[in-house]
């Protein structure tokens, strides 16, 4: 089947399943080693059937814990659009999920009140506002009518008021004045932008001047707003929720519903180098009062959420300033009488969300650990952490009286929504199929290995053998290395750099989750920081060598290294440091000169934590591990491709790249993608990304590379 073909079969199918509600599937059961012969004539999964697919995030529990809501995303590709539709599922399995008429208008971000009905934002009157609709979706009526976009927003317990996140220019005399002020910046006729601190631009966006700021708004008893909004932040100098990505989870309200604490992170001149985020509590009356409660901790406080009985506050803290990849340790403290401690302060994993259990005994966190993404129960009084998933990637969950619903994906599966008891030992239930069965495609068999890496510590690993893999054959290697540094490739799903998709063209997969990698215990992540060319270069080194001599059906003079980000460096490091190795090479907004990254990023606390601090304080820094001073060693053909608008590693960086080896005569070639940032995200340019990678490893390792 032709590339177009299965792009169009694959754009009918999700036609058709967003068109009907998703059919309730049991959890198909691990395949066998035997089930390898029956791939054989099965159509192979690829990047054309994975872009179309649809994506589920969002779960949301009620607070009768009988239904949950969640969002899935449909692609047109046609229109080059994304839209987000609003699903229900009832958890007793007495009915289909079904998607609410919500939708029709547009809604995302739904959640539930403690009134049972549910709210949500929606564009549909013009601007981003807060709406509510009953249980079933019916009876959409507009909550707010601000001004200006709302951005994030919470209910109070409730559900009377609403705090909602506004950009504002926070100088300004009040709300209006604020739009006032935007509206006379549209209207003029120079284009000048004036700075006179830094954060001039910050992922993909210039510094408009705004921060986001949160205003307090009451609900009538009719459901909409009344009276004024209250600035309850007015005077703060910092982004709540923070820039480009946070969201609700950094502000909440007390539990008597009168005030709000919320993570922020003064600005000032320092913002560009500081992790310094705390926690502040103020009352609803715009009063300009906040009461710092993690003043004593430089580093990053966030995700405040109080206990049932709302005597007690869970955050999550890291320890060291300027490290964002620090371990997120769980803080509790106590709310009468300031009282600050840790919980399990032996567990070597780092928290990603928290949520109480209704006794208030247990904290539900997740975590990566060891190559999954897992839930975890953490017993408070005792510190003991027992995991409650097992294989697969946890990207959201939510708690019911009986049981836990979780949003998880794996390296061959799609996220769909599961439901889990507590205490049970039973498999989890199925309780959504957001795209229709993949059973009928081949994808290719995944194995995780360990070696001897870096100081002789334990490396961990994935090898995927090509869909449709035939016995004694051997098979050209994409090389996949992640990015962060501080991240990892494991046992999860993704629509940019999916290790199915390449199996699904016929090339076996190899990743290392080399030291610096998340998920394997503080110390192990921490391993990189200024070691950015030694210590995670041996791991790739061994462990390539390992997978060679463990997996014949590795072809290793037909191979090709591909990595975004800190993947890019590191492509580009392996060009001056381990030329020859592979075939080819993919650079996707990778970093081309560290001092120059040092001075053209934005978030600087990252470089200057990474390389030991600034430019001119530590050059030597910048320069031990440079990709830039190694360029005469390039030979290998390189594909280099990067988003105009990322702002994290500049554009320079990959023209940089790109002269270089076109000064050298290597072939090379270059895709810029003027309305992409740091990711490529629309579906459009995901196709031709995805066509020019998977071209270039056709070419040079590919069945067209042979004679």
């Amino acid at each position: 089947m032709t590339r177009l073909n299965r792009l169009l079969t694959s754009l009918s199918a999700v036609a058709l399943i967003a068109a009907a509600a998703p059919a309730l599937a049991q959890p198909a059961a691990p395949a066998a080693a035997g089930a390898q012969a029956q791939s054989q004539a099965r159509a192979p999964f690829t990047y054309q059937d994975m872009i179309g697919l649809n994506r589920l995030a969002d779960p949301q529990v009620s607070p009768d814990g009988k239904w949950v809501i969640y969002s899935v995303t449909t692609t047109d590709m046609d229109a080059n659009r994304r839209t987000n539709h609003v699903w229900i599922r009832g958890l007793d399995g007495s009915a289909e999920p079904r998607r609410l008429a919500i939708s029709d208008g547009g809604a995302n971000t739904a959640r539930w009140g403690s009134d049972g009905r549910i709210y949500f934002l929606s564009g549909r009157s013009g601007s981003s506002q807060v709406w509510r609709a009953e249980a079933d979706g019916t009876g959409a009526a507009q909550v707010t009518d601000l001004p200006t976009d709302v951005n994030a927003y919470r209910l109070s317990p409730g559900a009377d008021r609403v705090l909602v996140s506004l950009a504002v220019y926070p100088d300004a005399a009040d709300l209006n004045a604020s739009v006032q002020r935007g509206q006379e910046a549209g209207e003029r006729k120079s284009t000048g932008m004036v700075y006179d601190r830094m954060f001039v631009r910050h992922w993909d966006t210039w510094n408009d001047h705004t921060q986001n700021h949160l205003f307090a708004v009451s609900i009538g008893a009719d459901g909409h707003a009344s009276g004024e909004a209250v600035w309850v932040t007015k005077g703060f100098d910092g982004d709540t929720p923070s820039k480009p990505f946070g969201d609700e989870s950094e502000f909440t309200f007390t539990p008597d519903g009168r005030g709000v604490v919320f993570s922020a992170r003064e600005a000032g001149a320092s913002e560009p180098w500081s992790t310094n985020f705390d926690l502040y509590r103020t009352d609803l009356s715009g009063g300009d009062r906040f009461e710092n409660l993690t003043e004593d901790n430089k580093a990053w406080d966030t995700g405040p959420v109080f206990s049932p009985d709302g005597k007690t506050m869970a955050y999550r803290a890291m320890a060291r300033p300027g490290f964002e990849a620090d371990q997120f340790a769980i803080m509790l403290r106590d709310m009468a009488t300031g009282q600050v401690s840790r919980v399990a302060p032996q567990w070597d994993r780092s928290a990603d969300t928290l949520q109480w259990s209704a006794d208030g005994r247990t904290l539900y966190v997740t975590a990566g650990d060891v190559g999954q993404g897992r839930i975890f129960a953490v017993d408070v009084q005792s510190d003991r952490v027992v995991p409650i998933t097992g294989p697969g990637h946890v990207s959201a969950f939510g708690l019911t009286p009986s049981g836990i619903v979780f949003a998880q994906d794996s390296l061959q599966t799609p996220s769909d929504l599961w439901f889990k008891t507590y205490r049970g030992r039973e498999m989890p239930r199925r309780l959504t199929q957001v795209n229709p069965s993949l059973d009928a495609m081949a994808f290719g068999e995944a194995e995780q290995f360990t070696f001897a890496g870096w100081n002789g510590e334990t490396v961990h690993g994935y090898v995927i053998k090509p869909a449709n893999y035939v016995e004694g054959r051997k098979y050209p290697v994409a090389f996949l290395i992640h990015g962060g540094p501080q991240g990892s490739f494991g046992n999860s799903w993704s629509f940019r750099w999916n290790p199915s998709s390449y199996a699904g063209a016929g090339y076996a997969v190899v990743m290392i989750d080399f030291h610096g990698s998340t998920g394997y215990g503080q110390a192990f992540t921490d391993a990189i920081s200024q070691h950015w060319g030694d210590r995670p270069l041996e791991d790739l080194q061994k462990g390539w060598a390992h997978a060679l001599s463990a997996y014949g059906f590795l072809d290793g003079d037909r191979a090709c290294a591909l990595g975004a980000s800190y993947g890019g460096y590191m492509i580009n490091w392996i060009a001056g440091n381990w030329p020859g190795t592979f075939k080819c090479l993919v650079n996707h907004d990778g970093v081309f000169d560290i001092r120059g990254m040092g001075y053209g990023t934005e978030e600087l606390w990252f470089t200057e934590w990474e390389y030991g601090g600034t430019p001119y304080e530590n050059p030597e820094g910048y320069e031990r591990f440079n990709p830039v001073h190694h360029v005469a060693n390039w030979r290998d053909p390189m594909l280099v491709v990067q988003g105009d608008r990322d702002f994290r590693i500049p554009t320079a960086q990959g023209l940089s790249t790109f002269t270089a080896l076109q000064r050298r005569g290597i072939e090379s070639r270059l895709i810029v993608f003027p309305d992409e940032n740091h990711w490529v995200l629309k579906a459009q340019n995901s196709l031709q990304w995805h066509n020019e990678v998977f071209g270039w490893l056709d070419r040079h390792i590919g069945e067209a590379s042979q004679p």
